[in-house]
């Protein structure tokens, strides 16, 4: 067993994406178990890249604007620097190299197979699944173009979602990123579907507004069986009226939506990483929103609560077998430093917000838990990377080159 440990960590990890959090995170979660490890991006330089963990930085093609020269780049990276696994923060650069595995042969690309994959990133098909394993929806209405829409726009509840199935899409030979929209009245519809690529050029839908909070789970599992779940709640985003993750805080699993998830994640005899993604009504109601096939924001308060899941990845993908996770501790809390400025700084301009509102928002920035929370980016023992950062935040603060 000890011989194969030690040739579990020989095995040499690529890390893309390196201006991701996840990036850093996972950098970090391999780096501290002896993992040899470099990363890259399509930028000068990357968050990850900054991290003491990262032997080497490296930079490629944008695999949006250059996805044949990215995939060319990566297979020349794999065999001169001996790469065994590959870890992709993103849906874009994962979905490239699923496209193109059969020219990784030798290579762990630690995630199911593309036509699974698409079937759960794609929103539209996701719905279609969640159906018949009676995982509620929102109320829907799906059409393939603007022109094949078969119902009255004006017939509709507002404010109404209007949701690419993809989150990306090759267009003229670049790979777009699609976004969800939302019409406050049949006319916003209208101009948002004749003016929206998104909507020409693959499936989409219509859907009612869920109100209500965001609630995930989180998984990992090893060629259909369930290793590892586990369970957060945003306490701040940035937008403050819903966004990306600021400060959060690890909390219980809800039992109603790891039946869902783990129904899903069951039926699909899944591999790898997903995050299973909610929207909770005020009764408690449930409703699917999407799955991310890939790594998410805020890991690094999973690794922080004892849920390590770059490293378990890491062991699957050497082919070990591990034991499930039976527990993590809640209530441990995780804080992106700027984010939660940038987040503040909006609160603070937004005038629908009271002078009550702003005043807590103040007190909550400058008021942590110093025994609960800890810093996303910035730790002592690895600087460098908020130094990075903090560079970049300065740059695009002062508009300097």
């Amino acid at each position: 067993m000890m011989q194969l440990n030690t040739l579990y960590i020989m095995n040499t990890v690529l890390i893309l994406d390196a201006c991701q959090r996840s990036a850093l995170a996972a950098t970090r979660s391999l780096g501290r178990h002896g993992i040899p490890l470099l990363t890259a991006d399509d930028t000068a330089s990357a968050l990850a890249g900054r991290s003491k963990y990262s032997s080497q930085y490296i930079t490629y093609p944008s695999p949006r604007t250059q996805p044949d020269l990215f995939i060319a780049a990566i297979i020349e990276l794999c065999k001169r620097k001996n790469i065994k696994i590959l870890f992709p923060m993103t849906e874009l650069t994962s979905n490239l190299l699923l496209i193109h595995r059969d020219q990784f042969a030798g290579i762990a690309l630690p995630f199911a197979d593309i036509k699974v994959v698409d079937a759960l990133a794609d929103k539209y098909a996701l719905m279609h699944l969640a159906e018949p394993l009676n995982i509620p929806v929102p109320d829907t209405h799906f059409a393939n173009s603007p022109d094949t829409l078969n119902v009255d726009l004006n017939t509709l509840d507002y404010p109404l979602v209007l949701k690419p199935g993809k989150s990306w899409l090759l267009h003229q030979q670049e790979w777009l990123h699609t976004s969800v929209r939302f019409a406050n009245n049949a006319a916003e519809a209208r101009t948002i579907l004749a003016n929206d690529t998104a909507f020409h050029t693959h499936p989409f839908m219509l859907q009612n507004c869920v109100p209500g909070k965001g609630e995930g789970i989180f998984a990992l599992y090893d060629n259909g069986k369930p290793l590892a779940f586990f369970a957060h709640k945003r306490l701040r985003e940035k937008p403050p009226r819903g966004g990306v993750s600021v400060l959060s805080e690890s909390t219980d699993i809800n039992p109603q939506l790891l039946a869902y998830t783990r129904a899903l994640l069951d039926h699909a005899g899944w591999h790898g990483i997903a995050m299973v993604e909610f929207r909770v009504e005020p009764n408690g109601t449930p409703y699917l929103m999407e799955i991310n096939t890939r790594f998410w924001g805020s890991l690094q308060l999973a690794i922080d609560a004892g849920v390590d899941f770059p490293w378990l990845l890491y062991q699957v993908s050497c082919g070990q077998q591990i034991a499930p996770v039976p527990s993590y501790k809640t209530g441990k809390r995780l804080r992106w430093l700027l984010g939660d400025l940038d987040s503040l700084y909006l609160t603070l301009r937004d005038k629908d917000f009271s002078f009550i509102d702003k005043a807590v928002a103040i007190l909550n920035f400058l008021m942590p838990t110093p025994f609960r929370t800890r810093h996303e980016v910035n730790r002592l023992s690895d600087l460098g990377p908020f130094w990075w950062e903090l560079k970049q935040y300065l740059k695009d603060l002062f508009g300097k080159v």
